[in-house]
Protein backbone atom coordinates (compact mmCIF):
# COMPACT_ATOMS: atom_id res chain seq x y z
CA UNK A 1 0.00 0.00 0.00
CA UNK A 2 1.10 3.44 -0.80
CA UNK A 3 2.16 5.60 2.26
CA UNK A 4 0.04 8.25 2.08
CA UNK A 5 2.71 10.85 4.56
CA UNK A 6 6.03 10.16 2.89
CA UNK A 7 5.77 9.49 -0.75
CA UNK A 8 6.13 6.15 -0.87
CA UNK A 9 4.32 4.20 -4.04
CA UNK A 10 5.02 1.53 -6.67
CA UNK A 11 8.24 1.21 -7.48
CA UNK A 12 9.22 3.53 -11.17
CA UNK A 13 9.62 1.38 -14.31
CA UNK A 14 13.17 0.55 -14.96
CA UNK A 15 14.38 0.93 -11.18
CA UNK A 16 13.54 -2.13 -9.93
CA UNK A 17 15.68 -4.06 -7.31
CA UNK A 18 16.29 -7.84 -8.03
CA UNK A 19 13.89 -9.38 -5.16
CA UNK A 20 15.79 -12.69 -4.55
CA UNK A 21 18.81 -11.97 -4.62
CA UNK A 22 18.80 -8.86 -2.58
CA UNK A 23 16.66 -10.59 -0.13
CA UNK A 24 18.78 -13.64 -0.15
CA UNK A 25 21.73 -10.91 0.86
CA UNK A 26 19.93 -9.66 3.77
CA UNK A 27 18.95 -12.53 5.35
CA UNK A 28 22.56 -13.50 5.34
CA UNK A 29 23.80 -10.30 7.07
CA UNK A 30 21.05 -9.34 9.12
CA UNK A 31 20.17 -10.97 12.12
CA UNK A 32 16.25 -12.45 12.23
CA UNK A 33 15.76 -11.23 8.80
CA UNK A 34 12.63 -13.34 7.91
CA UNK A 35 9.71 -13.49 5.65
CA UNK A 36 9.19 -11.98 2.26
CA UNK A 37 10.73 -8.81 1.04
CA UNK A 38 8.12 -6.08 -0.48
CA UNK A 39 10.22 -3.10 -1.91
CA UNK A 40 8.45 -0.03 -2.80
CA UNK A 41 9.77 3.38 -3.51
CA UNK A 42 9.84 6.24 -2.13
CA UNK A 43 8.17 8.67 -4.98
CA UNK A 44 9.69 12.35 -4.52
CA UNK A 45 13.55 13.50 -4.96
CA UNK A 46 15.56 13.32 -8.10
CA UNK A 47 19.35 12.06 -7.05
CA UNK A 48 19.69 8.86 -5.04
CA UNK A 49 17.23 6.55 -5.30
CA UNK A 50 14.98 5.82 -2.11
CA UNK A 51 13.58 2.40 -0.90
CA UNK A 52 11.09 1.34 1.54
CA UNK A 53 11.72 -2.90 2.03
CA UNK A 54 9.98 -4.53 4.46
CA UNK A 55 11.50 -8.23 5.58
CA UNK A 56 8.87 -9.44 7.30
CA UNK A 57 8.29 -7.20 9.98
CA UNK A 58 11.00 -5.18 9.58
CA UNK A 59 10.61 -2.14 7.57
CA UNK A 60 14.23 -0.62 6.22
CA UNK A 61 15.19 2.45 3.60
CA UNK A 62 17.86 1.49 1.08
CA UNK A 63 19.31 4.19 -0.68
CA UNK A 64 21.62 3.70 -4.00
CA UNK A 65 22.34 5.72 -7.03
CA UNK A 66 20.67 6.23 -9.85
CA UNK A 67 20.89 3.90 -12.65
CA UNK A 68 22.19 5.97 -15.00
CA UNK A 69 24.82 7.54 -12.92
CA UNK A 70 27.01 10.27 -14.62
CA UNK A 71 28.09 12.10 -11.45
CA UNK A 72 30.15 9.18 -9.58
CA UNK A 73 31.44 12.09 -7.07
CA UNK A 74 27.91 12.88 -6.05
CA UNK A 75 26.77 9.78 -5.34
CA UNK A 76 28.96 8.03 -2.66
CA UNK A 77 26.74 5.88 -0.20
CA UNK A 78 29.84 4.34 1.36
CA UNK A 79 30.26 8.24 2.26
CA UNK A 80 26.41 8.59 3.57
CA UNK A 81 26.74 5.46 5.32
CA UNK A 82 30.08 6.89 7.15
CA UNK A 83 28.44 9.83 8.01
CA UNK A 84 25.25 8.30 9.29
CA UNK A 85 27.17 5.75 11.77
CA UNK A 86 29.66 8.56 13.15
CA UNK A 87 26.26 10.76 13.72
CA UNK A 88 23.14 9.09 14.84
CA UNK A 89 24.31 8.58 18.22
CA UNK A 90 25.10 12.03 18.79
CA UNK A 91 22.33 14.12 16.66
CA UNK A 92 19.09 12.35 16.87
CA UNK A 93 17.59 13.47 13.88
CA UNK A 94 20.11 11.65 11.89
CA UNK A 95 18.92 8.00 11.11
CA UNK A 96 20.65 5.05 12.22
CA UNK A 97 22.73 2.84 9.47
CA UNK A 98 22.06 -0.72 9.01
CA UNK A 99 24.68 -1.76 6.76
CA UNK A 100 26.57 -0.76 3.97
CA UNK A 101 27.07 -3.06 0.96
CA UNK A 102 29.88 -2.60 -1.96
CA UNK A 103 29.58 -5.96 -3.63
CA UNK A 104 28.01 -5.10 -7.72
CA UNK A 105 26.66 -8.60 -7.64
CA UNK A 106 23.92 -7.53 -5.70
CA UNK A 107 22.75 -4.62 -7.03
CA UNK A 108 25.40 -3.65 -9.53
CA UNK A 109 26.31 -0.50 -7.93
CA UNK A 110 26.92 0.00 -3.90
CA UNK A 111 23.95 0.46 -1.48
CA UNK A 112 22.74 1.00 2.26
CA UNK A 113 20.17 0.56 4.28
CA UNK A 114 19.37 2.65 7.20
CA UNK A 115 16.27 2.03 9.59
CA UNK A 116 13.11 4.24 8.74
CA UNK A 117 11.86 7.19 10.61
CA UNK A 118 8.00 7.47 10.48
CA UNK A 119 6.00 10.69 10.25
CA UNK A 120 5.12 13.15 7.72
CA UNK A 121 7.19 14.88 5.33
CA UNK A 122 6.33 18.83 3.93
CA UNK A 123 5.99 18.77 0.06
CA UNK A 124 4.12 21.48 -2.15
CA UNK A 125 0.87 19.86 -1.44
CA UNK A 126 0.04 19.09 1.62
CA UNK A 127 -1.51 15.17 2.15
CA UNK A 128 -5.41 15.74 1.97
CA UNK A 129 -6.91 16.86 5.54
CA UNK A 130 -3.59 18.21 6.82
CA UNK A 131 -4.22 22.49 7.82
CA UNK A 132 -1.39 24.11 9.25
CA UNK A 133 -2.60 27.04 10.55
CA UNK A 134 -0.27 30.84 11.36
CA UNK A 135 0.95 29.78 14.70
CA UNK A 136 1.98 25.85 13.72
CA UNK A 137 3.45 27.64 10.24
CA UNK A 138 5.68 30.30 12.82
CA UNK A 139 7.12 27.33 14.75
CA UNK A 140 7.85 24.71 12.26
CA UNK A 141 9.97 27.82 10.90
CA UNK A 142 11.18 27.88 14.50
CA UNK A 143 12.16 24.16 14.48
CA UNK A 144 13.63 23.96 11.22
CA UNK A 145 16.31 27.09 11.94
CA UNK A 146 17.03 25.75 15.58
CA UNK A 147 17.78 22.31 14.45
CA UNK A 148 20.01 23.36 11.94
CA UNK A 149 21.71 25.32 14.35
CA UNK A 150 22.14 22.58 16.70
CA UNK A 151 23.52 20.18 13.51
CA UNK A 152 26.27 23.43 13.02
CA UNK A 153 27.11 23.65 16.84
CA UNK A 154 27.44 19.86 17.20
CA UNK A 155 31.43 18.37 17.79
CA UNK A 156 32.18 16.91 14.50
CA UNK A 157 35.96 16.43 15.63
CA UNK A 158 34.87 14.52 18.94
CA UNK A 159 32.38 12.21 17.29
CA UNK A 160 35.21 10.79 14.47
CA UNK A 161 33.81 13.12 11.53
CA UNK A 162 37.49 15.60 11.47
CA UNK A 163 38.78 14.37 8.09
CA UNK A 164 35.22 14.89 6.85
CA UNK A 165 36.22 17.69 4.62
CA UNK A 166 38.68 20.71 4.11
CA UNK A 167 37.52 23.80 6.14
CA UNK A 168 40.31 26.05 4.83
CA UNK A 169 38.92 27.55 1.46
CA UNK A 170 36.21 25.54 1.22
CA UNK A 171 33.48 28.72 0.40
CA UNK A 172 35.93 29.16 -2.35
CA UNK A 173 36.20 25.76 -3.75
CA UNK A 174 32.45 26.00 -3.80
CA UNK A 175 31.82 28.82 -5.77
CA UNK A 176 34.51 27.80 -8.27
CA UNK A 177 33.47 23.86 -8.44
CA UNK A 178 29.32 24.81 -8.41
CA UNK A 179 30.39 26.97 -11.45
CA UNK A 180 32.61 24.11 -13.31
CA UNK A 181 29.54 21.61 -12.50
CA UNK A 182 27.36 24.26 -14.31
CA UNK A 183 29.59 24.37 -17.47
CA UNK A 184 29.18 20.69 -17.39
CA UNK A 185 25.68 20.71 -17.18
CA UNK A 186 24.97 23.63 -19.78
CA UNK A 187 22.43 22.93 -22.28
CA UNK A 188 21.42 26.52 -23.56
CA UNK A 189 23.12 29.67 -22.42
CA UNK A 190 21.82 31.16 -20.09
CA UNK A 191 24.21 34.57 -19.98
CA UNK A 192 22.76 35.79 -16.18
CA UNK A 193 24.25 32.05 -14.52
CA UNK A 194 27.46 33.39 -15.62
CA UNK A 195 27.15 36.95 -14.08
CA UNK A 196 25.41 35.78 -11.17
CA UNK A 197 29.10 33.64 -10.67
CA UNK A 198 31.18 36.43 -11.59
CA UNK A 199 29.41 38.46 -8.74
CA UNK A 200 29.77 35.59 -6.01
CA UNK A 201 33.64 35.35 -7.08
CA UNK A 202 34.27 39.05 -6.28
CA UNK A 203 31.69 38.83 -3.13
CA UNK A 204 33.32 35.72 -1.43
CA UNK A 205 33.69 36.86 2.48
CA UNK A 206 36.18 35.92 5.22
CA UNK A 207 35.40 32.28 5.62
CA UNK A 208 33.29 31.51 9.10
CA UNK A 209 34.26 29.08 11.67
CA UNK A 210 34.10 25.48 10.45
CA UNK A 211 30.69 22.66 11.13
CA UNK A 212 29.04 19.93 9.83
CA UNK A 213 26.81 21.18 7.56
CA UNK A 214 24.08 19.45 5.03
CA UNK A 215 23.95 20.58 2.40
CA UNK A 216 20.87 20.41 1.47
CA UNK A 217 18.37 21.45 4.57
CA UNK A 218 14.97 22.18 3.62
CA UNK A 219 11.37 21.15 4.30
CA UNK A 220 11.04 17.79 2.06
CA UNK A 221 14.31 16.34 4.11
CA UNK A 222 12.82 16.19 7.03
CA UNK A 223 10.29 13.97 8.96
CA UNK A 224 7.92 15.50 11.01
CA UNK A 225 6.28 14.02 14.52
CA UNK A 226 2.67 13.03 13.06
CA UNK A 227 1.45 14.16 16.55
CA UNK A 228 3.19 17.48 16.58
CA UNK A 229 4.74 18.56 13.37
CA UNK A 230 7.22 21.02 14.91
CA UNK A 231 9.04 18.03 16.17
CA UNK A 232 11.63 17.02 13.90
CA UNK A 233 12.33 13.12 13.72
CA UNK A 234 14.34 12.56 11.14
CA UNK A 235 16.56 14.58 8.68
CA UNK A 236 17.85 12.92 5.57
CA UNK A 237 19.83 12.44 2.20
CA UNK A 238 22.99 13.34 3.94
CA UNK A 239 24.93 12.54 0.69
CA UNK A 240 26.48 16.36 0.31
CA UNK A 241 27.17 16.79 4.06
CA UNK A 242 30.38 17.64 5.14
CA UNK A 243 32.89 20.01 7.13
CA UNK A 244 32.61 23.13 6.01
CA UNK A 245 31.14 26.91 6.35
CA UNK A 246 27.90 26.80 8.55
CA UNK A 247 26.68 29.94 6.74
CA UNK A 248 26.61 28.03 3.34
CA UNK A 249 24.70 25.53 4.63
CA UNK A 250 21.92 28.25 5.98
CA UNK A 251 22.56 30.27 2.40
CA UNK A 252 21.43 26.90 0.98
CA UNK A 253 18.46 27.00 3.05
CA UNK A 254 17.21 30.14 2.27
CA UNK A 255 17.53 29.27 -1.51
CA UNK A 256 14.81 26.93 -0.63
CA UNK A 257 12.72 29.08 1.27
CA UNK A 258 10.16 30.33 -0.82
CA UNK A 259 7.89 33.78 0.78
CA UNK A 260 4.55 34.65 0.36
CA UNK A 261 5.57 38.22 -1.53
CA UNK A 262 7.73 36.38 -3.63
CA UNK A 263 7.01 36.57 -7.96
CA UNK A 264 4.38 33.79 -8.18
CA UNK A 265 6.60 31.29 -10.58
CA UNK A 266 8.82 31.40 -7.35
CA UNK A 267 5.81 30.61 -5.52
CA UNK A 268 4.88 27.60 -7.52
CA UNK A 269 8.24 26.19 -7.81
CA UNK A 270 8.18 26.29 -3.76
CA UNK A 271 9.76 22.79 -1.97
CA UNK A 272 7.54 23.06 0.93
CA UNK A 273 4.74 25.17 2.93
CA UNK A 274 7.54 28.24 3.28
CA UNK A 275 5.07 30.76 2.25
CA UNK A 276 2.02 30.04 4.45
CA UNK A 277 0.55 32.72 6.62
CA UNK A 278 2.67 32.86 9.72
CA UNK A 279 5.89 31.14 8.40
CA UNK A 280 9.12 33.15 8.55
CA UNK A 281 10.55 35.46 6.41
CA UNK A 282 14.15 34.75 5.17
CA UNK A 283 15.19 37.33 7.09
CA UNK A 284 13.61 35.97 10.10
CA UNK A 285 15.22 32.48 9.62
CA UNK A 286 18.46 34.19 9.43
CA UNK A 287 18.29 36.20 12.74
CA UNK A 288 16.95 33.14 14.62
CA UNK A 289 19.91 31.31 13.13
CA UNK A 290 22.38 34.27 14.16
CA UNK A 291 20.70 34.53 17.49
CA UNK A 292 21.11 30.23 18.32
CA UNK A 293 24.85 30.30 17.12
CA UNK A 294 26.04 33.64 17.88
CA UNK A 295 27.12 33.58 14.34
CA UNK A 296 27.38 37.28 12.59
CA UNK A 297 25.11 37.04 9.59
CA UNK A 298 25.69 40.38 7.87
CA UNK A 299 26.99 38.76 4.91
CA UNK A 300 24.08 36.66 4.27
CA UNK A 301 22.90 37.81 1.39
CA UNK A 302 26.07 36.29 -0.42
CA UNK A 303 25.07 33.01 0.76
CA UNK A 304 21.59 33.10 -0.22
CA UNK A 305 22.28 34.32 -3.82
CA UNK A 306 25.20 31.09 -3.32
CA UNK A 307 22.34 28.96 -2.39
CA UNK A 308 20.37 29.96 -5.08
CA UNK A 309 22.98 29.78 -7.81
CA UNK A 310 23.61 25.94 -6.17
CA UNK A 311 20.46 25.17 -6.37
CA UNK A 312 20.03 26.15 -9.86
CA UNK A 313 23.51 23.74 -11.04
CA UNK A 314 21.95 21.02 -9.36
CA UNK A 315 18.48 21.46 -11.16
CA UNK A 316 20.27 21.59 -14.37
CA UNK A 317 22.14 18.59 -13.57
CA UNK A 318 19.29 16.23 -13.40
CA UNK A 319 17.61 18.09 -16.75
CA UNK A 320 21.11 17.65 -18.18
CA UNK A 321 20.67 13.75 -17.44
CA UNK A 322 17.17 13.87 -18.79
CA UNK A 323 18.02 15.46 -22.42
CA UNK A 324 20.70 13.28 -22.84
CA UNK A 325 19.00 10.21 -22.36
CA UNK A 326 20.77 9.45 -18.77
CA UNK A 327 17.11 8.85 -17.62
CA UNK A 328 13.59 8.73 -19.00
CA UNK A 329 12.00 9.94 -15.86
CA UNK A 330 9.29 12.25 -17.48
CA UNK A 331 9.67 14.53 -13.87
CA UNK A 332 12.82 16.23 -15.49
CA UNK A 333 11.90 17.24 -18.91
CA UNK A 334 10.49 21.05 -17.75
CA UNK A 335 13.27 21.40 -15.46
CA UNK A 336 15.10 24.10 -17.40
CA UNK A 337 12.16 26.32 -16.05
CA UNK A 338 13.15 26.32 -12.59
CA UNK A 339 16.44 27.12 -13.36
CA UNK A 340 15.12 30.31 -14.84
CA UNK A 341 13.02 31.17 -12.09
CA UNK A 342 16.23 30.63 -9.56
CA UNK A 343 18.40 32.86 -11.49
CA UNK A 344 16.05 35.65 -11.94
CA UNK A 345 15.36 35.45 -7.96
CA UNK A 346 19.33 35.86 -7.93
CA UNK A 347 19.57 38.27 -9.89
CA UNK A 348 16.24 40.47 -8.22
CA UNK A 349 18.46 39.60 -4.45
CA UNK A 350 21.37 40.90 -6.10
CA UNK A 351 19.88 44.38 -6.85
CA UNK A 352 18.13 45.14 -4.28
CA UNK A 353 20.47 43.89 -1.56
CA UNK A 354 18.20 42.12 0.31
CA UNK A 355 17.44 38.35 1.07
Amino acid sequence: MPDEHDGTSPVRPGEELPLEILRDYLQKNISDAEGPLVVEQFAHGHSNLTYLLRLGEAEYVLRRAPFENVVKSAHDMGREFRVLSKLWKSYPPAPAPVLFCEDHAILGVPFYLMERRRGIILRQRMPSGWLIDPETARSLGDALIDNLAALHTLDYKAIGLADLGKPEGYVNRQVTGWDERWGKARIDDVPAMDAISRWLMAQIPETSDAALIHNDYKYDNLVLDLADLTHIVGVLDWEMATVGCPLMDLGTTLGYWVEAGDPPALQRAAMGPTNLPGSLTRRELADRYSDRTGRDVSDILFHYVFGLFKIAVIVQQIYARYVRGHTRDPRFANLNHLVAVLVEQAERAIESGRI
